[in-house]
């Protein structure tokens, strides 16, 4: 018998692991968007796409957060990042959105507010 209580041998039967072991394991796991936070940023890549603004997206797993940018072409930098930062989803929120310069254009603690900054503003126009 092990010290967790089961045995050593081939049983399939659970094992109790210790719980500052379990959280240090998900701690080594990167960032990711979740199903529903990726579908609204691709949502929104799509009619982006069909406005013939964006071209191409990239997707990064960090450790710390999870970043999808855009481009205009593949070989440029990134016209806009969306980033999720759980860190600071306690402070200013855990989205933000990033333009090529590095100015943060909007920050906040749901997705579909700062996606809100793609949404273009209808202007009265007089001739």
């Amino acid at each position: 018998m092990d010290r967790f209580g089961g045995t050593e041998g081939g049983d399939d039967s659970p094992t109790l692991i210790p719980l500052h072991e379990a959280r240090r394991d998900r701690q080594n796991l990167p960032v990711a968007f979740q199903r529903r936070e990726l579908d609204q940023i691709l949502r929104l890549y799509g009619r982006m796409v069909a406005a013939n603004e964006w071209r191409d997206y990239a997707i990064d797993h960090l450790s710390d957060r999870a970043v999808f940018s855009v481009f205009r072409r593949t070989s440029e930098t990134p016209l806009y990042s969306i980033t999720k930062n759980p860190a600071l989803a306690r402070k200013q929120g855990m989205w933000s959105v990033v333009s090529a310069t590095g100015l943060i254009l909007k920050r906040g603690h749901e997705l579909a507010s700062v996606l809100a900054v793609f949404d273009k503003k209808l202007r009265l126009v007089e001739a």
